[in-house]
């Protein structure tokens, strides 16, 4: 399977060679002496995404892809800007949580921040009665995120480079002590982390300049939203393979009979030389899990994604093992909620491919943890993206980890699918099935001012117009419970 997985992911044909301005970034590091965070906004920001079934799946038929969007504020004009992904409805419960937790951040230098940023991340999540609603996971863990990742693109605006290329240009002391490594000490420890980094300095220079002309591989889940009609997901399977891309997952969980026709039609356009995955969203119990993938296993299916609760580490084991003997893997992690859960999976056995996303958990300080774990016991990490910013982020951090961590793409690619990407500043770019290293100051986050106005919810002029048209109904209009 390594084999046919290398074959496939590193074709001379999916690739291209662009420039890069990063080299010419400047190389001091700015301090942020004395600046202080002066204020913090969040929005609440809704894409009528379900109006087309896209991202439809056999859990979450109807998404309205949305996020809650902050920015933070200092005394200077740079500003940061992060987000945390949502479907709609429940956006405006992460907003006010990112509003309790605005106190912590509003006020603070951001050379503190930064000098020991482990320790802010510590205080953010520790918060003494804001835990109880916790701890580190749900509501309060997915505003977490939003603020830490605004404060990631704050401080790699500060130093003119783009999110990856301050991860990679961190001193490894550094760039660990940016990790609480509270609860994971017993996997990795922050000495261990420190010697990772150091024993892949060598080739740095040649893995980021492949990162800048060649591009990180990509798969596409773009063709198998499960609310797609059959014509449809032909047709983008074609599109997408003329686009290079080799990879495809298709949405399965709802029907027998109806997954097993849509991965009959994905293999009769794509063959069997490309490489397809299946992703059920949480949708079986374990045995069902077990006997449903059996009956698509003759379409060779490199991992069933999500085949039962994100929580249940004992049932994703027992899964692994009983499709061993097929030749399919266990894909999961996008809805893991911290670095306790990803650590028993993890150890366990229970995942064969690591799907951090850059929402779920609390930002890129507590992924970082993930990916040294990941790292350690020799399990491939392969970010979920997709919705709104993921894309943007994720690319980040998976080029951090071949410059400067696992040194390979092997059995490693990033989810893309062509969703809110002209909404950004810097979208990501993608050619031919790879993601291109950004270029601007940043992690890719920020919006711009005339999407973030029309799309924020429910007073912005693109719901207005949907309400005045019947197609979503007016929450302002309906009856309020006291």
């Amino acid at each position: 399977m390594e084999r046919e997985w290398k074959n496939h992911i590193d074709k001379p044909h999916v690739t291209q060679i662009i420039t890069s301005t990063v080299s010419a970034l400047p190389k001091k590091m700015a301090t942020g002496d004395g600046l202080k965070i002066r204020n913090l906004h969040v929005r609440d920001l809704r894409f009528p995404t379900s109006l087309k079934a896209d991202g439809s799946d056999a859990m979450h038929t109807d998404p309205d892809y949305s996020c809650a969007y902050v920015v933070i504020y200092t005394e200077r004009e740079v500003e940061g800007h992060g987000l945390t992904f949502t479907l709609g409805r429940g956006t405006e419960i992460v907003v006010q949580a990112i509003k309790s937790m605005s106190r912590m951040v509003v006020g603070q230098n951001v050379k503190d921040i930064f000098s020991d940023f482990g320790v802010f991340w510590r205080k953010l999540t520790s918060e003494s009665q804001l835990r109880w609603v916790g701890p580190e996971k749900g509501v309060v863990h997915l505003a977490t995120a939003a603020i830490i990742n605004a404060l990631w693109d704050l401080w790699a605006r500060l130093e003119h480079k783009p999110v990856w290329k301050l991860l990679v240009d961190l001193e490894p002391e550094i760039l660990v002590n940016c990790i609480d490594f509270r609860y994971i000490s017993d996997v990795v420890t922050k000495e261990e982390a420190i010697e990772m980094l150091k024993a892949k300095r060598e080739g740095k220079a040649e893995r980021e300049e492949q990162m800048r002309t060649v591009g990180y591989p990509a798969y596409t889940t773009q063709v198998g939203w499960l609310g797609y009609s059959p014509e449809k997901v032909k047709d983008l399977c074609h599109q997408y393979m003329a686009l290079g891309f080799t990879v495809f997952k298709v949405k399965v969980g709802q029907n027998l009979e109806d997954d097993r026709t849509r991965c009959r039609m994905v293999r009769d356009v794509i063959g069997y030389k490309n490489i397809m995955m299946v992703d059920a969203n949480q949708t079986w119990d374990v045995s069902q899990a077990i006997e449903w993938m059996k009956q698509l296993a003759e379409f060779k299916p490199l991992w069933i994604e999500e085949p039962t609760s994100p929580d249940d580490v004992l049932g994703h084991l027992a899964i692994s093992k009983a499709l061993k003997p097929l030749g399919i893997g266990v894909a999961t992690g996008e809805m893991c909620c911290n670095r306790v859960l990803f650590k028993q999976f993890l150890q366990s056995g229970a995942m064969q491919y690591c799907q951090i996303d850059s929402c779920r958990i609390g930002g890129v300080n507590e992924i970082l943890s993930v990916y040294f774990m990941a790292k350690k016991l020799g399990v491939p990490v392969c970010p979920h993206a997709g919705g709104i910013g993921l894309c943007e982020m994720v690319q980040h951090l998976q080029i951090f980890d071949y410059i400067s961590l696992s040194g390979t793409t092997e059995s490693r690619m990033v989810e893309f699918v062509d969703q809110q990407h002209e909404h950004f500043e810097n979208p990501t770019v993608v050619k031919h099935a790879h993601y291109i290293a950004p270029t601007a100051p940043g992690y890719s986050t920020k919006m711009k001012p005339t999407s973030a106005e029309a799309y924020e919810y429910p007073h912005g002029s693109k719901w207005q117009e949907m309400f005045a048209e019947g197609l979503f109904k007016d929450p302002t209009k309906e009856a309020q419970v006291s």
